[in-house]
């Protein structure tokens, strides 16, 4: 092609439009859209048709945003587009996730009249559906005076993938009620929703529909009847398929293996692996990242010492499966010949799991150091890692470095900005970011609702889910748990309960266990505990820890003792070595004055050996994070801290302020009380913040368990002596002391 470019040349015939459109469509189809492009642009006039080509090329090629910038270039050039033009433009929105854009593009549509015909209109339901946008679908689909089969599809592969398997199975029902004829890629998306749904027995009967229509044979659809049948749980019918397939891919043998192990059935994983191997099908770095992705380490590295050969990519699989346990993966990561992003990534990823920001910020310079350029993935694991340890400063810094490379409009890069935000405490810059986005899908909603639940913002999040709604982008059960997280916090219940309903009735999302606890924190905190304690004992499956947990932290709050002894002891039948049960049973025990069944219960946790876990803070201050424990000793400056905490402590007593003792359970006088009190974690991060920043700075404070009501109080006095700023963010929430009060209005 390249030669035959440079005789035309030669000859002269590079200048017809004709040839040159040829020329883009060559290198185009050839796959280097560098040529293509070099050409487009020299061309002094072109028609629809060239246009078209560059976009469906860059479609294919996976580069959906230059697509966008192209059509933006059309229309600045004065160039009408049909109705072919749309199709690819629509593709290229989808796979960007670009609602707004596509919405735009809607518009455009309709002005120039193509809106009605089947293609162009399925290509809008695919892109609402796969945008989580399914009532915009669904205002397309009902508008269609025709639909096929790829109309059909796009509806129920939206509704699988926004987690509506039920609603997926409906569609299926009612396209074959209008003689509408399944494709396979119409039985691949009612597997994956059968898959979804557990639904064996629906399952089987798509199954003997998909023999009937003679699609048993396709390979895709194969691969998904093993897949749908193994996250059944029949590992019987599974086998059956894969063994009267009469062509597998690794997708099939993948499949299966991953059902046996999920099945907890590695013996038959393993032989069917030999199996494969004697079959003449290795695909060693597949099965590596499979074993590690499942948790079983020992038969991915068994498959991995068994390799001839490892490239970058198996490599990979291994330090992503021992992720969990930083040292191994820092043993593979030193053995590597060679690393590239994916690996850099699994590392910072890997860090921030385990709770070891720094570290993961410490691996990303280091990365840049090395040549390395980072991606979505690796922006997405530091941002997460600024999040954990509320480095602001750091999280504006890689902010900027952000909008350097250009990710600042992926959805994914900008949903992590605003939970990064959000979680450091400054909702104005979260919320900045959110209102420029190019577009938001159902994970950015559900990122801003979750900082307002975390903030206290209730009102608020109702407000915005409203507006949520309206622009047509469904919400999942993650954004419900959000809602209902924000009443909670902010004492809505009537609110909350009419979210609760709306989510099973209007939306049709199953409650699990997080929306359970939701509600009984929700009604727990507000006092009503036999109502919260009734729908535990109506849940439709056992309940979890953590559903008990929430409703005795509301016998805490409320010192309801023969509830919470109750409570107390189903939680330590299913969880011997809770230590939080012991705590809060203790705390209402000495709430209430009862000093020997406080003792009694301290003596039961230290008989068993139960070991309370130690209060921790964290503070930033001049990008540099510190951490403190209760009764720290440790920290350099500790003589100035006793002395700063020391002279608060009287303009706090002169202001009014009284400690609260009442949880303190040691057989102790008034002086160790007050000592004890005074060396809580928060208040030494408090007082090292105070004297290492300058006078105005906002001190913004992370705390591994619920504040106490002492260290609650106490930093509301310092907010006003000190005339500063405090965000406190807690295991629950966000506090914002200001002058004397807390965002919280002492509900928390």
């Amino acid at each position: 092609g390249r030669c035959a470019h440079e005789q035309m040349i030669q000859i002269g015939w590079d200048s017809d439009v004709f040839v040159r459109s040829t020329l883009v469509d060559m290198y185009a189809k050839c796959g280097s859209m560098e040529d293509a492009g070099r050409v487009f642009n020299m061309m002094p006039s072109s028609d629809v048709v060239i246009w078209i080509t560059m976009f469906s090329r860059y479609v294919k090629d996976g580069q959906p945003e230059k697509v966008i910038q192209l059509f933006r270039q059309m229309q600045l050039e004065g160039i009408s587009p049909d109705k072919f033009t749309f199709v690819p433009v629509i593709k290229a929105c989808a796979g960007l996730g670009a609602l707004e854009d596509g919405r735009l593009v809607h518009k455009q549509l309709i002005q120039s009249g193509f809106e009605s015909d089947v293609f162009v209109g399925s290509s809008l339901v695919d892109m609402y559906a796969k945008c989580g946008s399914i009532k915009d679908a669904w205002r397309v689909f009902n508008k269609m005076s025709s639909r096929n089969v790829v109309t059909w599809t796009a509806m129920i592969l939206g509704h699988v993938k926004c987690g509506q398997g039920q609603k997926a199975l409906e569609l299926y029902e009612q396209m074959q009620q209008e003689g509408v004829q399944p494709d396979s890629v119409t039985f691949v998306g009612v597997l994956n929703a059968c898959a979804s749904l557990a639904a064996l027995k629906e399952g089987r009967c798509v199954h003997q529909q998909i023999v009937e229509c003679g699609w048993d044979a396709d390979v895709f659809v194969g691969n998904s009847l093993v897949d749908m049948y193994a996250k059944c749980g029949s590992m019987e019918d599974a086998w059956r398929v894969f063994n009267k397939m009469p062509s597998r891919d690794v997708v099939t043998w993948t499949a299966m293996i991953l059902g046996y192990v999920q099945c907890w059935q590695g013996q038959k994983a393993l032989e069917l692996f030999q199996q494969m191997q004697q079959e003449g099908v290795f695909v060693g770095s597949s099965l590596v990242d499979m074993y590690a992705k499942c948790g079983s380490i020992e038969e991915a590295c068994r498959v991995f010492s068994k390799m001839p050969s490892r490239d970058v990519v198996t490599w990979n699989a291994m330090v992503l499966g021992h992720c969990g346990n930083i040292e191994d993966a820092w043993r593979v990561f030193n053995k590597m010949p060679s690393r590239n992003v994916v690996t850099w990534n699994a590392m910072v990823l890997g860090h921030v799991k385990c709770g070891q920001g720094q570290e993961a910020l410490k691996l990303f310079q280091q990365m840049q150091q090395e040549g390395v350029q980072p991606n979505s993935v690796t922006f997405v694991g530091v941002l997460n890692a600024c999040a954990s340890m509320i480095a602001l400063e750091e999280g504006r810094c890689v902010h900027q470095h952000i909008i350097r490379c250009g990710w600042d409009s992926d959805v994914f890069v900008g949903s992590s900005l605003v939970d990064m935000y959000a979680k450091c405490g400054s909702m104005e810059d979260a919320w900045s970011v959110f209102n420029k986005m190019p577009s938001r899908d159902v994970v950015t909603w559900t990122t801003i609702l979750g900082g307002c639940a975390m903030h206290g913002h209730g009102k608020e999040a109702l407000k915005h889910f409203e507006r949520m709604c309206e622009e047509g982008v469904q919400p999942d059960d993650v954004t419900f748990i959000c809602l209902l997280s924000a009443c909670s916090h902010a004492g809505l219940v009537g609110e909350g309960m009419h979210c609760y309903a709306s989510m099973v009735k209007d939306y049709m999302i199953s409650a699990k266990l997080e929306h359970y606890t939701c509600m009984v924190d929700l009604l727990g905190r507000a006092g009503h505990l036999q109502e919260a304690e009734n729908m535990v004992m109506a849940m439709p499956c056992k309940p979890h820890v953590a559903v008990w947990m929430a409703l005795l932290s509301a016998c805490r709050i409320h010192g309801h003792v023969e509830m919470a002894e109750r409570i107390a002891k189903q939680i330590l039948e299913m969880e011997p070595d809770n230590a939080a049960v012991y705590v809060l049973l203790s705390d209402i025990y000495a709430a209430g004055g009862n000093k020997h069944l406080c003792q009694t219960i301290e003596q039961q946790r230290k008989e068993k050996g139960v070991k309370k876990q130690p209060g921790r803070t964290w503070i930033e201050v001049n990008n540099e994070v510190h951490t403190f424990v209760v009764d720290d000793q440790d920290h350099p400056q500790m003589p100035e801290i006793h002395a700063e905490l020391q002279r608060l402590s009287g303009h706090m007593h002169d202001a009014g302020y009284r400690p609260c003792k009442k949880f303190i359970v040691h057989d102790v006088d008034e002086e160790e009380k007050m000592f004890h009190l005074c060396h809580h974690s928060e208040k030494l991060a408090i007082a090292f913040g105070l004297i290492n920043s300058a006078p105005g700075t906002t001190l913004r404070i992370r705390k591994n368990l619920r504040v106490c009501e002492d260290c609650h109080t106490s930093t509301k006095f310092i907010s006003k002596i000190a005339g500063r700023t405090i965000m406190v963010r807690d295991a629950n929430r966000f506090h914002h002391f200001e002058d004397g009060m807390c965002s919280c209005r002492d509900y928390w």
